[in-house]
């Protein structure tokens, strides 16, 4: 995820509905929003929240899962700056925070951090919308008459908006399935859709990347990214949004976010979209812009859910497509993560970002012998509390890396590389017995 630019830092026509079933995997040890007021599930805030704003409680569910996947990941914020499981947003040009306390008298620091209120803030801002776009009563009760007002929901405009209010259209049309925080179960239910556009209709399909043909091409705003770049290219850097798909493009558009990425991705259908010109230096990491490339994928680096097949598929095939085009070397000294880059304090990609994976699809190198990086064998031998060695100083640093705190890099297995081993294997579901075998 990008950061502001003020140092130059990075960071946040109509489209084809995506067929598919969406289903929510839980993320392991991911911290939970704060619970709806008085012990009320989800569904019960979601039911509540439709009910006294005359909203459909499947359309509300849809916004929320298109915004979070329905994890308000305890109260912190996007990149756009919104919160909970409705993406209330406070930012210089979208204040749907302030409007949601407005309409519901909740503080804002209720509406940032439970669940319950949140919701509700989400559905007042909705219905605040639809009267705008002058739904009447039976209106209301057609799912199908709420689309200029979950396009305005967005925060954006033309593309970006109609990008959005398809995606939320999509999961009405093939139902969805989600497990929260928590272990409760969110579903919508499958429905035949044909949502009344009006004037998003006719709003123009944007034009083929002229970088990449499997992308759309969507300008970020000229404040957000530098003409030309100073140095050659020679690195990729994966990023995660923070955010979703259509929020992240709208954010690039907007002239006060000061970041950028040269492409998005999305998490449902690995639908790519260009921003940034690849001649052109992107804001999206700090002291790395000028020579490197970056993909931004949706989603939160905190859940694991966002991380689908498709998106892994198409990302690959793009940072493929970009290293052969400029010779990049496919390996992970130059196909890097956001918090690996020089001078970073981000954590992006994160824990749950398939490396291996990933660079198999790119069709590089994935760590098959020894290497620059001191990181990659042939085979890990087990290594236990006393072991010593290079491998344990490649866990010691692998470890460090996903923020297990593993003690000094030295290759010797102490009580603090015993315990970084013992956290890291309870939070992926093994025997926490503190051995780095095969399964580790």
């Amino acid at each position: 995820m990008p950061r502001r630019a003020a140092a130059h830092h990075a960071k946040v026509g109509a489209s084809v509905l995506a067929a598919l079933t969406v289903t929510a995997l839980a993320a392991t040890g991911s911290p939970a929003f704060a619970a709806p007021a008085g012990g009320h599930s989800m569904n019960q805030a979601f039911a509540r929240a439709a009910a006294k704003f005359d909203v459909p409680r499947d359309l509300l569910a849809a916004v929320g899962y298109g915004e979070t996947h329905l994890d308000g990941h305890s109260g912190r914020p996007s990149q756009a700056n919104g919160y909970g499981v409705m993406h209330l947003v406070s930012n210089p040009t979208n204040r749907t925070l302030e409007q949601a306390a407005a309409l519901t008298g909740e503080p804002l620091a209720d509406l940032r951090t439970d669940t319950a209120a949140n919701i509700m803030g989400g559905a007042a801002v909705l219905r605040g919308y639809a009267d705008k776009v002058g739904l009447g009563d039976r209106e209301r009760d057609d799912v199908n008459a709420w689309y200029p007002a979950v396009a305005r929901y967005s925060g954006s405009t033309g593309h970006a908006a109609a990008l959005y209010a398809d995606t939320v259209y999509t999961f009405l049309a093939h139902g969805l399935h989600a497990t929260v925080p928590g272990g409760e179960q969110i579903s919508v239910t499958a429905r035949p859709v044909s949502p009344h556009k009006g004037s998003l209709d006719t709003t123009d399909v944007p034009a083929q990347s002229p970088d990449y043909p499997s992308a759309v091409w969507v300008p970020a705003h000229a404040e957000n990214f530098a003409v030309g770049r100073s140095a050659k290219i020679d690195k990729v850097i994966i990023h995660v949004t923070q955010g979703s798909y259509a929020g992240s493009i709208s954010w690039f558009q907007n002239p006060t976010a000061e970041v950028s990425a040269h492409y998005v991705v999305r998490s449902s259908d690995g639908r790519i979209t260009q921003m940034v010109r690849d001649r052109d230096t992107a804001y999206h990491a700090r002291g790395q812009n000028a020579s490197a490339l970056g993909i931004e994928h949706e989603g939160f680096v905190d859940d694991p859910s966002w991380f689908t097949d498709t998106m892994y598929r198409s990302s690959a095939a793009l940072t493929k497509h970009l290293c052969d085009r400029y010779g990049i070397p496919k390996d992970r000294a130059h196909i890097i993560g956001h918090n690996e880059a020089a001078g970073s304090d981000h954590t992006d990609p994160g824990r749950y970002w398939d490396w291996t994976r990933y660079m198999q699809l790119v069709g590089g190198d994935t760590g098959g012998g020894s290497s620059r990086d001191g990181l990659d064998f042939t085979a890990y031998a087990a290594r236990r509390s006393g072991s010593t060695g290079a491998q344990v100083k490649a866990v010691q640093r692998l470890l460090g890396e996903q923020g297990y705190v593993a003690g000094a890099v030295d290759g010797s297995s102490g009580s603090a590389t015993l315990t970084a081993v013992r956290t890291y294997q309870a939070s992926r579901g093994l025997t926490a017995d503190g051995i780095v075998g095969p399964g580790t």
